[in-house]
């Protein structure tokens, strides 16, 4: 795997690229003009957006039928030698549909447990709590 970084200002502003070839800004967060994401948002988009393909891959394969899904995944962070890497991540998945609750947790315990990648890089620094809502009630 390989991804490609381009300065596209004077500033901080970058353009990442992967296989796909489709742009992902990335900016420092304290510029005058934010036009990207942090590098610090991106692990959390990335936390987010692995889990979400895992879930939604193993829902689909039981043929449940998710209408809506939404995630909120939050960081916190610690000072440590002038930087401040993340000491715990929060995950709440939304979903909405025809789906048994015991499948959506159980699809969610595969996906932080086994399956999702960037969850498990992370497994042995970063403490990783997820939870489920299921058409607004909480299962986890």
């Amino acid at each position: 795997m390989k991804v490609t970084l381009e300065r596209k200002n004077t500033e901080y502003l970058l353009e990442a690229k992967g296989a796909s070839g489709i742009p992902v800004m990335i900016d420092n967060k304290g510029s005058e003009v934010v036009q990207g994401s942090s590098p610090m948002e991106l692990i959390l988009m990335g936390v987010g957006g692995c889990s979400a393909i895992d879930i939604i891959s193993i829902l689909k394969k039981q043929k449940q039928e998710i209408e809506s899904y939404k995630v909120e995944v939050t960081g916190d962070r610690v000072e440590q030698d002038g930087s401040k890497p993340f000491k715990a991540i929060q995950v709440m998945v939304s979903l909405e549909g025809a789906i048994d609750a015991a499948k959506a947790q159980r699809a969610a315990d595969l996906s932080f447990q086994k399956y999702c990648s960037v969850s498990k890089t992370f497994d042995s620094v970063v403490e990783i709590t997820y939870h489920v809502i299921l058409n607004g009630k909480a299962i986890s």
